[in-house]
């Protein structure tokens, strides 16, 4: 197998590992350590004699062999007969092998919910859920939350000593303390997925697989609580974006806006699972941030061109979500749709306060709203400009490339 398969299959495989040991042998910490050693070992070892057979059970033989060797050297550091009970080597233990399985079990999920510990803060339950499950780097992370890396790194460190030092039990939750889990959960879930799709860290404008295991694990979590409409909102927002996929690049790999893409490549499948699902949430009327979301993508996936978009409806429902969840991201998104609707002067008066506001005033995406709403006025200098700023804040070259691109357009003769 190919380097990059060999990379895409360990990425798939490693929440799984890292669910099997933690289920197994608890130690949350040191269990992460030993796998990140297998997933190592695999990189370096199967491009070369080929991926075996059972992948998760190699993986898991070698992973908990390693986390063996740590715990045996925990044991000889520590001395106090209460350390050493806490820290008991894996044969001893009674439960049944990591790679045994449970029958109608994933570990994935039960490691997501693993992960959202009591003893953290929602912040550092879903910075340890995106390093665990998700398997995003510090660096995604901290540009998910709008925040330094640096103090990302102090974040989930924190979260894994807080969980340590804790002893509360590391395992799934009760029925009743899984409630107070699901927002994290799906705030996680939510990120993952757009990382995914998103992805503008990379050399690639996506990375399906993270979409695709965001999505199965939403799926998961809806057939577990059918009647949560936040689920279904969320699961409906994934599915209504995803359907663009196939569209939003082109044969070179350029980023396409959703106004210039072929709408025919959009996954007709996909859109009417996602509208069903939206439609039955809203039928309770009981809206959320998710469900709202997804009504704004249907909005946009209904739609038969980008003419004939529907941007009242979309700038009612930005004002009603502003009321639920106030951030800068949907303040943005409002002024977007505010300016399709209304004009782009009406759109630029309200990117205005956004200048100010710190979690967003750094991030490539203000000016470039800026800088559509200025080519939209006709002032093409302005707007020349503000795409060049915004491709030099890019952090992904598909995100500098579009800019670059768009600015080039905009270059007198």
């Amino acid at each position: 197998m190919a380097g990059d398969g060999v990379e895409d299959l360990l990425r798939r495989e490693a929440p799984q590992v890292l669910g099997a040991l933690v289920r197994r042998y608890g130690h949350f910490d040191t269990a992460e350590d030993a796998v990140q050693e297998a997933l190592l070992a695999a990189a370096t070892r199967w491009p070369a004699d080929g991926v075996p057979d059972n992948p998760r059970g190699w993986l898991i033989t070698v992973a908990s062999r390693r986390l063996t060797d740590l715990l045996r050297a925990e044991q000889a550091r520590r001395a106090r007969e209460d350390t050493v009970v806490r820290w008991t080597l894996p044969e001893d233990w009674l439960t049944p092998p990591a790679d045994a399985g449970t029958p109608d079990s994933d570990d994935t999920l039960v490691l997501l919910f693993m992960c959202c510990h009591p003893a953290l803060s929602p912040a550092s339950q879903i910075a340890l859920t995106l390093r665990a499950v998700g398997g995003l780097t510090t660096a995604e992370i901290a540009r998910a939350f709008l925040v330094p890396e640096a103090t990302m790194t102090r974040r989930v460190s924190r979260a894994k000593q807080r969980v340590r030092d804790s002893r509360v039990p590391f395992g799934p939750p009760s029925a009743a303390d899984r409630d107070g889990r699901l927002g994290a959960v799906l705030h996680v879930l939510y990120l993952v997925f757009t990382e995914g799709y998103a992805a503008p860290s990379g050399p690639s404008p996506d990375r399906a697989g993270l979409s695709a295991e965001a999505i199965r694990l939403t799926r998961m979590v809806h057939r577990l609580l059918p009647g949560d409409g936040e689920v279904a909102g969320l699961l409906a927002l994934m599915l209504l974006t995803e359907a663009r996929r196939p569209a939003r690049t082109g044969p070179d790999g350029a980023l396409i806006p959703m106004a210039e893409q072929d709408r025919d490549l959009w996954d007709a499948g996909l859109v009417a699972e996602g509208v069903s699902l939206v439609t039955g949430a809203l039928s309770h009327r009981r809206p959320g941030p998710y469900q709202l979301q997804a009504a704004i993508a249907a909005v946009h996936d209904e739609a038969p061109s980008a003419g004939e978009t529907d941007w009242p409806q979309i700038t009612a429902l930005y004002e009603l979500l502003l009321r639920i969840s106030d951030n800068p991201v949907v303040r943005l998104n409002h002024a977007v749709a505010v300016a399709m609707a209304r004009g782009p002067r009406a759109g630029l008066d309200l990117l205005a306060p956004l200048e100010d506001d710190e979690r967003i005033s750094g991030d490539h995406r203000l000016p470039a709203v800026r800088a559509h709403l200025l080519e939209m006025s006709g002032d093409r200098a302005a707007a020349r400009a503000a795409y060049l700023e915004a491709a030099s804040r890019a952090t992904g070259f598909p995100q500098r490339r579009h800019l670059h691109t768009r600015a080039a357009r905009l270059t007198d003769d």
